[in-house]
């Protein structure tokens, strides 16, 4: 089976990359442009450990470089497709729009339009939970009503949109997977958790907004990389979205105090909370626990420590 993975030197897109070449029979080819967004060093030292392996191949193209694309579709003519390629990051999209139409959804297009040009039947793209914007009533189920409030969930949303008009026109279907805080070792070091430990093992300031009083539904890496690989090998008719979520939403400030124990406190400077920035995320996984039979997700004490034990190798790269 051959299989696309794009933004493969990105966080989920590394270890669903390391999972799938765990089976000789897959043929794995990541696609990642390597930008400066976060840490290249981050980013390469994922990418040789991928390299390791027979069964991947690499190459390095942006998803909105459409001609490039169509080659390696071309050569390769993929039995599976996954979109993880994107520009991330709420607070980076308030000074720089023109990345996420340009990436997330003009490179989003390019991707399905290639599914479709080489008939392929197997395309997964991430979404996000931003899509659902503010809400007041939880947890937030796949059909709810979408408010994005910033250009990020706007271009993810616009993915979904896309996805939808391409399945009713062309009968090409996909499966859209709304990530939800998702955590863990080799993360992006702009991510909460490991932009703290950073904070205090280089002897930073933290800004913390809001005080930390906004909750946010996280969700362990190992989990996310177990949902995927299951929903490659399931033959049986999925649904187009699906929450990817631990049903358990925990306040920021009460994780930060959960660090704290483990590796200290950095020195913490407060901030009003972002308007682009929604106050909670708690979605419903009742969808994909009964399409999977997934019955547990990780406890966060017990993701945290791995990511901290993963933090006191790794973090002098970062």
């Amino acid at each position: 089976m051959k299989i696309l993975i794009t933004g493969c030197a990105g966080f989920i897109g590394f270890h669903l990359c390391k999972n799938l070449l765990k089976y000789s029979n897959f043929e794995v080819v990541g696609i990642d442009n390597l930008n400066s967004y976060y840490s290249l060093k981050l980013k390469k030292l994922r990418l040789d450990i991928l390299k390791k392996k027979r069964n991947f191949e690499f190459y390095k193209i942006n998803i909105s470089n459409y001609n490039k694309l169509k080659i390696v579709f071309n050569k390769k003519r993929f039995d599976v497709v996954i979109n993880l390629a994107a520009q991330a990051g709420v607070r980076y999209s308030v000074n720089n729009p023109k990345e996420y139409i340009e990436t997330n959804i003009s490179g989003f297009f390019n991707v399905i339009e290639l599914c479709r040009i080489f008939k392929i039947k197997n395309f997964y793209y991430a979404s996000s939970s931003s899509v659902y914007g503010d809400k007041k009533i939880f947890p937030l189920k796949e059909n709810q009503h979408l408010v994005p409030k910033n250009i990020y969930s706007f271009s993810k949303k616009s993915n979904e949109d896309i996805a939808q008009i391409y399945k009713n026109t062309y009968g090409i279907d996909s499966v859209g997977l709304r990530f939800f805080t998702v955590y863990g070792e080799w993360g992006r070091p702009d991510m909460l958790m490991i932009k703290y430990l950073l904070a205090k093992k280089n002897n930073k300031n933290f800004i913390l907004n809001n005080k930390g009083n906004h909750f946010r539904d996280f969700t362990y890496i190992k989990d996310v990389i177990d949902i995927l690989t299951k929903l490659i090998f399931l033959k049986t008719k999925k649904k187009n979205i699906y929450n990817i979520c631990s049903n358990k939403p925990i306040s920021v400030r009460l994780i930060l105090k959960k660090l704290d124990k483990l590796c200290g406190r950095p020195n913490i400077v407060y901030q009003k909370r972002l308007s682009v920035e929604v106050l909670k995320t708690h979605g419903s996984n009742s969808e994909i626990k009964k399409l999977l039979k997934f019955k547990k997700f990780t406890n966060v004490d017990s993701g945290i420590k791995s990511l901290v034990l993963w933090a006191k190798k790794y973090l002098d790269i970062i």
